[in-house]
């Protein structure tokens, strides 16, 4: 099976047929390049190279050697003095390779490539979205954290350069850190149209710098009207046919018994493992950087490694496909191209990918099988299809898998892995594992960072709270609600996942916001002197207060305050994130038993509504102390308000609007909600949040809390009074709360008590992220519930008089068609 030309056929003149694409440019593109059906509903074609050692089996030296010339033409363009101040910048996953090649080809540059695989203890450098891509957030993580700090030229590598968007993207990103004058584009193939090309001088323009391009061939893709919807047609049409789907592509299982059948063998082979020996310590590739220093390294242990690599081939191989994975296209490429020096057998090259692309078994097709089999590196993105293609049928009677070791699990060898897909269709499967190079080598980082402050991060004051957050500041999280709720209710996104757009009040909000605040300060300073007095009373006298961010950290703050007015105290603070259906931040409980006794750990939250939150903490710290074997911690919640009856530790138990509730960041000193998204936190990180900065005109979380303290002395007698009666009472929670929500489930056919948010502050978040059914309102409840009366009105939600209702109101989500049903498990509610 040929790879460019089939026959004398153009490997994209199926699609081009079918869909109406056309390829035009240079002479030599279609050499380069094939045409494919992307499963992808982004956009419906793929333009296959058929010299990037990725979806096409092709030469190692003529997969290196393109990359290698076009870094030799990057040196010629900058010269010497700036050729030797640049660094190289690959994207993953398709463009690792041929970045490294670029970089040998500048020859003294460092290169650094974007990953999808979150590595704990590593610092995230940036990271960036990808339009068109089937998975989009690339993080850079590198080792040395100022390897893209320098002023010299940054040169970016793709396989391709269509619109330009990803790569202008990053650049203007990498520029506000990291400004510099030149920057250099490189690609195999320039497919911009002419409009692209005009915005890419203009964007220079714009960011005051020289932007190159460096193109092996170029060339323009003229799609007709209507291609993504044809595309998609074709797609479903050939795998409901069964001509494109399935663990091997059922249309090519024929061709691949025929070119197999000769050698096959007659039992199933185990791989035979090939021991590399790697260098000590030499990184695989570029995830965290690859110096000069680091090639010379591999350089030199190239020829010993290939040797035993082709001591391991049957005697007889005369066709051996060197397969590497996913990001990893670097180490095994090179490896290849020195096996295709010393064997007499036909060497080629390509790469497993995450990219869906359908299979078709024609010779203008450019994909022509597939093998699936299921992701073996336990991905941050949790489990999914991997696949190779163009290798079942490729008339191989050896493949070298060459993985690294945090790919090489039980899922690699499990009887539907990727290794077993080989052995079916060649009689000789080698592996090769290469060390998964950590900066960090420890398991476990030996040290968590400190805790985020203002300024840097957050509008508070930096002794006021110590934030155990990573800042995801500079990464896009908030989704338009349609994209948002539609995957939170498909169940394949937790809420967590993402941001909702942060609610910008109007003028008349603002000020009713101001009237709550001058109306309530009192109350609330009264409920913050009891639920603190009674803390240090019965739970530690020098407490570490410890808020569960966003709603706790204004409460925990000014408890803070409280015992400094009445005690002297500086009281340590701290905000950490909890997830429903995922529990606390088990790395800030690290971090915390790590500086203080967890005896003396108070957790905060602003209100209890049915005891959701409470419930979480207690199952999370048991959960956590059965895990780390560290005790001590007390999962009851200190509370302002209790009106669910959920906890014992509380300033009050009446269900009155706190201020703080009636707004979101800029209320919470310009934090967002926290986040916990698979490929921006690791297992070792902290759960992360955004700074809104921009907010900082709107921003009145220090008036609020000013405005709260400052009646700390008038309030003082009275909160003795309350303490004294507090401490006479039976504080046991009643859950008087949840059977009320248990009730109105039913009561109004909603039937799942996670659709039901008890109290005026969880009624709020509903109004402010969510769209309500509607809102039931205690009968002759007054001011405290005129905020919800406006935005009721401003959403269109009707509210309802209730006689017997236990809070001041209670709102409720519709249970079908609604964004923002989740369930306790933070993902949708079916009903």
């Amino acid at each position: 099976m040929k790879n460019a030309v089939n026959d004398g056929v153009w490997s994209g003149s199926w699609v081009a047929e079918r869909l109406g694409v056309e390829l035009v440019g240079e002479d030599g593109l279609r050499a380069l390049l094939g045409l494919a059906l992307r499963r992808n509903p982004k956009r419906a074609h793929l333009l296959v190279s058929n010299v990037l050692g990725k979806h096409v089996p092709q030469s190692p030296t003529v997969v290196y050697g393109h990359g290698y010339r076009l870094g030799r033409q990057v040196a010629a363009l900058l010269g010497e003095a700036e050729a030797g101040a640049a660094v190289v910048l690959g994207y993953a996953e398709t463009a690792t390779g041929l970045g490294h090649a670029v970089a040998d080809g500048l020859g003294t540059a460092p290169y650094l490539h974007s990953t999808r695989r979150p590595v704990a203890g590593v610092a995230r450098a940036g990271g960036f979205e990808e339009s068109h891509s089937h998975a989009t957030s690339h993080l850079l993580l590198p080792e040395d954290p100022e390897l893209l700090s320098g002023q010299g030229p940054l040169v970016l590598v793709d396989d391709e350069f269509s619109t330009g968007n990803t790569v202008l993207n990053t650049i203007r990103d990498l520029h506000e850190r990291y400004p510099r004058g030149r920057y250099v584009v490189v690609a195999l193939v320039d497919m911009r149209s002419a409009e692209d090309v005009e915005r890419m001088e203009r964007f220079a323009d714009e960011i005051g710098a020289r932007v190159d391009l460096v193109a092996a061939a170029s060339g323009i893709v003229r799609l007709p009207e209507g291609v993504l919807e044809k595309g998609q047609q074709l797609v479903g049409r050939y795998e409901s046919a069964g001509r494109g789907s399935g663990v091997v592509d059922r249309a090519h299982a024929a061709v691949a018994a025929h070119q197999t059948q000769s050698r096959a063998p007659e039992g199933v082979h185990q791989p035979r493992r090939i021991e590399l020996h790697w260098p000590h310590r030499l990184p695989d590739g570029a995830r965290h950087g690859f110096t000069p220093a680091h090639r010379a390294r591999l350089e030199s242990a190239l020829p010993a490694m290939a040797a035993r690599i082709a001591d391991a081939l049957p005697a007889d191989a005369y066709r051996v496909l060197v397969l590497g994975f996913e990001e990893l296209m670097y180490a095994p490429l090179r490896l290849a191209r020195e096996l295709e020096q010393v064997v007499s057998a036909e060497v080629r090259f390509s790469t497993t990918t995450r990219s869906p692309v359908l299979a078709l078994d024609d010779p203008g097709y450019a994909i022509r099988t597939r093998l699936v089999f299921p992701a073996h590196d336990d991905p941050a993105d949790g489990p999914g299809e991997r696949y190779a293609y163009n290798v079942a049928g490729g008339g191989f009677d050896a493949v070298v898998a060459v993985v690294d070791s945090v790919a090489d699990t039980p899922a690699l060898h499990a009887p539907d892995g990727l290794l077993a897909r080989l052995a079916a269709h060649t009689p000789h499967v080698l592996l090769a594992v290469v060390p998964s190079y950590v900066p960090h080598a420890s398991e476990r980082p030996a040290m968590l960072p400190e805790p985020l402050r203002g300024p840097a991060f957050s509008s508070y004051a930096p002794e006021e709270v110590g934030w155990l957050l990573q800042d995801l500041s500079d990464v896009t999280l908030e989704a338009p609600t349609e994209e948002r709720e539609e995957a939170i209710q498909s169940g394949g996104a937790h809420y967590a996942e993402s941001l909702p757009v942060e609610y910008q009040p109007s003028e008349q909000y603002q000020e009713l916001f101001h009237t709550a605040l001058d109306t309530s300060a009192a109350r609330i300073a009264q409920a913050v002197g009891v639920v603190t007095e009674a803390v240090i009373a019965e739970r530690s006298p020098r407490p570490v207060l410890v808020s569960l961010a966003r709603a706790g950290t204004p409460v925990g703050i000014l408890m803070r305050r409280w015992a400094q007015y009445r005690y002297g105290l500086d009281l340590p603070h701290y905000a950490v994130s909890i997830v429903r259906g995922r529990g606390i931040d088990a790395n800030a409980l690290r971090w915390l038993a790590a500086h203080h006794d967890p005896r003396d750990v108070v957790f905060v939250d602003g209100w209890t509504g049915k005891g959701a939150i409470t419930r979480e903490l207690t199952q999370a710290v048991e959960e956590f102390e059965a895990k780390e074997g560290v005790t001590g911690f007390d999962p009851e919640i200190a509370v302002l308000a209790d009106p669910g009856s959920c906890v014992r530790t509380y300033g009050t138990r009446e269900d009155f609007l706190i201020p703080s509730a009636c707004l979101n960041s800029t209320v919470s000193g310009l934090i967002s909600r926290t986040v916990l998204r698979a490929d921006l936190v690791g297992p070792d990180d902290f759960h992360g949040a955004k700074f809104y900065r921009e907010l900082a005109g709107a921003d009145v979380s220090v008036a609020f809390l000013d405005a709260v303290s400052a009646r700390f002395p008038e309030v003082a007698d009275t909160v003795d009074t309350a303490v004294k009666e507090l401490m006479a009472e039976d504080r046991a929670p009643t859950w008087a709360g949840w059977r009320a929500v248990e009730r109105i489930s039913e009561e109004y056919g909603i039937h799942d008590v996670n659709l039901v948010k008890p109290g005026v502050g969880e009624t709020t978040r509903v109004l402010l992220r969510r769209v309500p059914w509607k809102i039931l309102a205690r009968a002759g409840a007054g001011a405290d519930l005129d905020h919800v009366r406006m935005l009721a009105e401003q959403r269109g939600v009707p509210v309802e008089e209730v006689g017997d209702l236990p809070y001041t109101c209670v709102g409720l989500i519709h249970p079908k068609y609604t964004r923002g049903a989740t369930g306790a498990d933070g993902k949708a509610v079916s009903v």
